[in-house]
């Protein structure tokens, strides 16, 4: 019976050296784990896509991953270093313009507002309220903070150099992810089947699932609203729309919407006397401030069939616990917890052993 005996030491220091050796691994990888993740996340989002262009390309990894580096690399790298310009080049008129807001008079609604069918009336009152509340001498209070914060931010901006790298890094990680995507996707479909079995094979795919669902009603619907903004905010004429719309795409993966942007905005186009193009904005504000309720749950629904409440708590929730990239981790841990949960109560129903 001396074989059946338990060697706890043995044991003991096994685990402990897997232990050592995982988080030795992890803490050499630390420096490139944001770029990992963000190109995992990006090319499991845009793999459908990537796989359509290289069969319009005679069947062509090559010439699909190159195509695809590249858009990579004009939509994440060359927006971001432009807005980093734009921002450090006219640093001292953002502070001085962030400052005049609060000292900006508001003026009395127009006549035809309150003519407005339903909420005329109730938007023209609440104008004149805010007058009435002394709106302005709060504003002034806060005028010395509103500086402070925007120096902060403009100084903050020599920083986001780093990020830059962390992009470039990104595309190129994800060059070399578009190149081998499916030795990857079988490696780790084995080894979610090696973990749990048929149920670890199963919460993988959910978590792609999940991933692509965030990034096509989050993301997607971002650069809607935005692009709907921004289209106002450049035809109004609102100074530094482009600084704007950047900061509005932010506030939208936030999902805090357009709307601290927008609204801002307009109320700056009617205290300037410029009502027109102040109405053109408050229009298309409107309409993108209400594309989230009608965009987001149907491409949500078409990336994974999963509650929109889990993937929104799961927006929301990761992106404060981890950040930006938590805007997808966030969600695909939400998704395989669910599964697994829903896996689990499923065994002790009725029937499920015929399953």
């Amino acid at each position: 019976m001396a074989d059946g005996k338990v060697d706890l030491t043995r044991i003991t220091l096994a685990v402990l050296s897997i232990a050592i050796l995982i988080g030795a691994s992890i803490w050499i990888v630390a420096p490139f784990l944001p770029a990992i993740i963000w190109a995992t996340t990006l090319v499991i989002a845009t793999w459908p896509i990537m796989r359509r262009l290289q069969e319009r390309l005679w069947n062509s990894r090559g010439l699909a991953v190159t195509i695809m580096t590249v858009i990579l690399l004009l939509v994440f790298v060359v927006p971001f270093w432009a807005a980093i310009g734009m921002i450090v080049r006219n640093s001292s008129q953002i502070v001085s313009w962030a400052q005049s807001i609060a000292t900006m008079e508001l003026p009395p609604p127009p006549a035809w507002l309150a003519n407005v069918p339903i909420v005329g009336a109730t938007v023209a009152k609440f104008w004149q309220d805010l007058d009435d509340l002394g709106t302005r001498e709060l504003l002034q209070k806060a005028a010395p903070y509103a500086g402070m914060v925007t120096q902060w931010f403009v100084s903050a901006v020599g920083s986001f150099g780093l990020v830059l790298v962390q992009f470039l890094l990104t595309v190129a990680i994800s060059a070399i992810m578009y190149a081998k995507g499916e030795a990857g996707a079988a490696a780790v479909i084995r080894f979610g089947r090696r973990l749990a079995g048929d149920r670890g094979e199963r919460s993988v795919r959910l978590a792609a699932q999940a991933i692509r669902g965030v990034a096509l009603g989050v993301v997607v619907t971002a650069l809607v609203q935005t692009a709907v903004g921004g289209i106002g905010l450049v035809l109004s004429g609102v100074p530094f729309a482009p600084v704007l719309a950047a900061i509005m795409f932010m506030f939208c993966i936030a999902q805090l919407g357009p709307a601290p942007v927008l609204v801002p905005a307009v109320i700056y186009m009617y205290a300037t006397h410029q009502t027109l193009w102040g109405t053109v904005l408050l229009i298309l504000g409107l309409i993108a401030m209400g594309l989230d309720n009608v965009v987001r749950p149907i491409l949500i629904k078409r990336g994974a069939d999963l509650p929109l409440l889990l993937i929104l708590t799961g927006v929301i929730g990761g992106l404060v616990a981890f950040g930006l990239i938590g805007l997808f981790l966030g969600p695909t841990m939400l998704a395989v917890a669910y599964t697994l949960l829903n896996e689990w109560i499923a065994e002790t129903e009725p029937g499920a052993a015929r399953r």
